[in-house]
């Protein structure tokens, strides 16, 4: 468990982080997270930062591998477009979804409430954000509805994995918040 005031130094990041886009009704956005407990609730039940303060910094953890490895992609392939802005939207709210879901019971142990609008949870925080007013821009929407990349794919369903090919081939940014979360939750995490 981390203590409180490094807990209190990534919340501080992580406002200023997402005020720092300019973004319309983020203000709105940051104070629904905090009613909804986004900056104490846990990553997870019981795999990667199932702890207080786990989503938050799951969340920071996603945009900082986002930054770093938009800087090599960048470098490597100089006219390739990703908006720092976005990355801080797509990365930093990407499992917004995951603070009403998680909660510990009366013996301190992490439950899932499956019952808060019972969607994949890439569109749910798609669908979250935009009852906020927030405005996103297809690249973010997509980054956000597939950040979970292929593994949410249903083997069946053509149309899902046509339209996943077609979100990567023309959103770099999906890619980008895939991978970032995805090493953010296997490699730092662990």
């Amino acid at each position: 468990m981390e203590d409180t005031e490094l807990l209190l130094q990534k919340k501080e990041e992580f406002c200023q982080l997402l005020l720092s886009t300019g973004r319309k009704n983020i203000d709105k956005v940051l104070l629904a997270l905090e009613d909804m407990g986004f900056f104490e609730a846990p990553a997870s039940r019981k795999d990667h930062l199932a702890s207080d303060g786990g989503l938050m910094t799951h969340s920071l953890n996603t945009y900082h591998m986002a930054v770093l490895l938009a800087k090599d992609l960048q470098s490597l392939r100089p006219t390739l477009q990703l908006d720092a802005d976005s990355i801080k939207i797509a990365a930093l709210l990407h499992d917004v979804c995951k603070a009403p879901r998680y909660h510990k019971n009366a013996k301190g142990e992490i439950e899932k409430d499956s019952t808060h609008l019972p969607v994949g949870h890439g569109e749910k925080s798609v669908i979250m954000l935009l009852r906020l007013a927030l405005p996103l821009t297809d690249d973010e929407i997509l980054a956000i509805r597939w950040h979970m990349g292929p593994w949410q794919l249903p083997l069946h369903n053509a149309e899902q994995q046509e339209d996943y090919k077609s979100a990567t081939r023309s959103h770099p940014l999906v890619s980008l918040i895939h991978t970032a979360d995805t090493l953010a939750t296997e490699v730092l995490e662990q």
